[in-house]
This record gives structure tokens, C-alpha cells and sequence, in this order.
């Protein structure tokens, strides 16, 4: 059974949330703060963290980014805070998906649901779709069983979104793959036009696989199409 973190200062929410999660078959804990919320991260197994941002003591993007120093565990943000820039801050800071309060708990348990089902298709893509176990281009190395990012030997964390974009472009280097092929492929879902979210993802690949992510030489824009992974780098 998956065990989720639930982490809001409301105790309505997280009630609310907790009972929707066991009703799909989830196990949950509950924290009011970030301090009491890493404490408990700490101590039990946890799977999935759903946090909200703005709480007492230690805030959602203050604990994402403890957490980040040791774990890749998959993070959803719930939030008022709505607009663009709020949402693509928190996916910066390594947050694999956010969701705008008010919501419908039926939404957050398909986010969830969605997560998991992503960790597990990036935890398969070595085995279902390609036959070698590593790509190797220049000093880049994506172990695809284990779903692992070697730069310069050196191991880069991935979330499973950055995983899966970065084996599409490798796998298939030199072709280039529009936004909305990426997402669809990725996601698993229509593409909205939301460049900003691709944006954001492409940034954080270079981030770890470029000597200098503002001149890349592996990831490549190519204006008005959109993304190509050069083979020799």
C-alpha cells in the first residue's frame, strides 16, 4: 500500500484529503507544517507528499527543497497561489506537479494516481521500449533501467518527467520532436500549448547534462519546431 504525506495547516483539508486517498486505496499520514512534516518523512517510508505552500513554522517550498538535498520522492504542491509564475516556481525547485486550490478531491487522487503510474512507466521504459540498457552520447550516460543520469560519471537526481523527455530526445537523437510531441508522449495527454510548463522541464535537463546551459550543446532549440538531442554533443 502507498503511503502519502499530506501537509496542510487546515485540518478540514487534510481530513477531506486523507479520506478520498484510503477510499483509493492509499495509506496516509498527516502534518500541519513543514518542521513536523520532515519529521515524519524522516521516520516512515513515504511514497508521495501532497504539501501545501504557505503554512506556519516552515513553508511547502522551504520543505521541498530539504527534501530535495536527499530525496527524489514524487511532490505535488497545493496552493491558492494560481498564476503562471507561482506554478512554474515551484516546478523549478523540483515539484513534479501543483494543483490550484479550490480543488476537487477527485483531482488530486487522479494527480496522484498519475504520478504513480508515471514512476512506474519511467521504472519499465528500459524493458518495454528499448533493448540496451544505457544510451551513451559524449559524456552523457541514461541508464534506462535504472532510470539514472551519468554526467561525466558523475550521477544527476532526475524526476520521472525529466527521465522520460531526456530518453525520448536520446533515443531518438538527431530528430527533433515538437512541444506537443513531447508532452503528449510524456504526459500521456493532449497538449494544451502550455510552453511555459515544456519550457521549464527542457531548463532543468540542460541544467544537469550541459557545461553551460545557456549555450547548450546536447539539448537544442530549434526555433519555431522545438527540441533535438545531438548525438556527439
Amino acid at each position: 500500500m502507498k503511503k502519502i504525506l499530506i501537509i496542510d495547516d487546515e485540518a478540514e483539508i487534510r481530513e477531506l484529503l486523507a479520506i478520498y486517498l484510503r477510499n483509493h486505496g492509499y495509506d496516509t499520514y498527516e502534518a500541519n507544517d513543514g518542521v513536523e512534516a520532515f519529521s515524519l518523512f524522516q521516520k516512515e517510508s513515504i511514497d508521495l507528499i501532497l504539501a501545501d505552500i504557505m503554512m506556519p513554522q516552515m513553508d511547502g517550498t522551504m520543505l521541498l527543497k530539504k527534501i530535495r538535498r536527499s530525496s527524489n520522492i514524487p511532490f505535488l504542491f497545493l496552493s491558492a497561489k494560481s498564476n503562471d509564475l507561482d506554478r512554474i516556481y515551484g516546478l523549478q525547485l523540483g515539484a513534479d506537479d501543483y494543483v490550484s486550490k479550490p480543488f476537487n478531491p477527485l483531482e488530486v487522487v487522479s494527480r496522484v494516481q498519475a504520478l504513480f503510474r508515471r514512476i512506474e512507466s519511467c521504472q519499465a521504459l528500459g524493458r518495454k521500449e528499448m533493448e540496451r540498457e544505457c544510451i551513451e552520447m559524449g559524456d552523457i550516460q541514461l541508464d534506462l533501467k535504472g532510470c539514472k543520469l551519468y554526467k561525466s560519471g558523475v550521477q544527476k537526481e532526475l524526476t520521472s518527467y525529466e527521465f522520460k523527455i531526456l530518453a525520448l530526445l536520446m533515443e531518438h537523437a538527431g530528430k527533433v520532436f515538437t512541444k506537443a510531441h513531447i508532452y503528449e508522449r510524456v504526459w500521456g495527454e493532449e497538449y494544451m500549448g502550455d510552453e511555459n510548463l515544456m519550457m521549464v522541464y527542457i531548463s532543468k535537463i540542460r541544467d544537469k547534462i550541459e557545461d553551460d546551459p545557456r549555450h547548450p550543446q546536447y539539448l537544442i532549440t530549434i526555433r519555431g519546431l522545438g527540441y533535438r538531442f545531438e548525438k556527439e554533443g
